[in-house]
């Protein structure tokens, strides 16, 4: 039994009504439940009922155990003065305010029918990968599409507390921002925090600057990530090495030391210098391209704007001083859509946020526009024939799973919700 199932049954009412008594034996009249606010305080503010004949207005407050009270210090509290019922399943104390007076206890336990608590033991079932593996497919079509439409824009507004951060380090930079964001993900899960921290060790005004010079990029990026550090013989490698150390004693900047950029385990497409070379690339080919990205609408446009490569250089070599068989390390159309995914949608929904536009449907469509990812997880949901055809609805299932499944936040969960309700 958790607490959260006790809120549902408040909330909802799922419990028998009728001739509800105090611990004390006083009969309880519910008017108003109460407003669920999930903020710090009691659970319920501005509830009404009816103690015999005697009416009040204040807040309702809820435990497993009554002793709770006392167990989370809320005798210490004003916020909790307000209280004017103490809704328990199990009643082992008797809880005073301030002045003395006990609070009116209801142990809803003796209220509420067999059949809904086999029904949330059952959903809740920690045995499962998720708890309604075996229902999920039945549940009604316009309940789950308004859930994943719900489900996307909170993992819109998650992402986005990150975007907001990089906002204010940068002073409304949007170009920088960009920058940043970018980077991280052109590093991709295993280098995504080293290429963070180079795009942050490089002020953005040089790689302004320096946009026009693809092999100054270049050096600055190797460089920062530390990729010039020994000694080659690779022709290519000391040039780049010496325009990062005149680059650094030009604009008079210290090195700075980042954490290893990885090899290990990557697909040759996905090395760091690979990736950092086609970021180079793009910076090279655009010098304004915020404003490019915050108002592309279509994936064909994305994909005409990223159309960029790695530089001749690495047509043939991943890595300094190994060459290798004749490739173009133009950024693939899945790459591409990572980049959608995790930076163009995010960023676009960041700014029409502190721009006070509505862009929510426009975001929608174009994430319709874009493949399904494909791991794990969205590979799981189909065996439940729960099928990803596009990105947005990928995106809500990792959601789903991450935020609701793996924390067994049924109760919090339209599905969950609605598979109790039908049960």
């Amino acid at each position: 039994m958790k607490e959260d199932f006790l809120h549902y049954l408040w909330k909802f009412r799922k419990f028998n009504a009728l001739n509800l008594k105090t611990a004390q034996n006083e009969l309880i009249t519910i008017i108003k439940t109460g407003d669920y606010l999930e903020l710090s305080g009691p659970d319920f503010f501005n509830a009404h009922i009816k103690i015999e004949d005697q009416k009040w207005a204040g807040n309702i407050e809820i435990h497993l155990k009554s002793s709770d009270w006392y167990l989370h210090n809320h005798e210490k509290d004003p916020a909790y003065e307000n209280v004017i019922l103490h809704v328990v399943w199990e009643n082992d104390a008797p809880i005073y305010r301030k002045n003395n007076t006990e609070i009116p206890v209801l142990v809803l336990k003796d209220y509420v029918s067999k059949e809904i608590i086999e029904s949330y033991n059952a959903l809740v079932s920690p045995k499962t990968w998720i708890s309604c593996e075996k229902q999920i497919k039945e549940i009604d079509t316009f309940v789950f599409n308004n859930w994943q439409e719900r489900l996307f824009f909170e993992r819109l507004e998650r992402k986005s507390k990150f975007i907001f951060e990089i906002v204010e380090e940068t002073n409304q930079d949007w170009e920088a921002v960009l920058f940043y964001l970018l980077a991280k993900n052109f590093g991709l899960n295993t280098n995504g925090n080293s290429f963070l921290q180079i795009a942050k060790a490089i002020p953005f005004s040089i790689i302004r600057k320096e946009s026009f010079e693809y092999e100054n990029l270049e050096a600055l990026f190797f460089g920062t990530a530390g990729l010039l550090d020994v000694e080659k013989e690779d022709i290519y490698f000391k040039d780049l090495k010496f325009r990062y150390f005149y680059l650094l004693h030009k604009y008079q900047l210290e090195k700075n030391y980042v954490d290893p950029v990885q090899f290990f385990k990557l697909r040759p497409d996905n090395f760091p210098t690979i990736r950092l070379s086609q970021l180079a690339g793009l910076y090279h080919k655009y010098q304004n391209l915020f404003s490019k990205i915050i108002d592309l609408k279509s994936v064909k446009n994305v994909y005409d704007v990223l159309n960029v490569s790695a530089s001749l250089y690495w047509s043939n070599h991943y890595q300094f001083d190994k060459e290798s068989s004749k490739k173009s390390k133009t950024l693939s159309k899945s790459f591409i859509d990572l980049v959608i995914i995790n930076t163009i949608i995010p960023l676009q929904f960041a700014y029409a946020s502190i721009m006070g536009e509505s862009v929510e449907e426009d975001l929608i469509d174009f994430m319709k526009e874009v493949a399904s990812e494909k791991n794990a997880t969205i590979d799981k949901f189909n065996s439940f024939g729960i099928n990803s055809k596009n990105a947005f609805e990928s995106q809500t299932l990792l959601e789903l799973k991450k935020e609701y499944c793996s924390q067994r936040a049924c109760l919090k969960c339209a599905l969950g919700l609605e598979l109790l309700k039908n049960n």
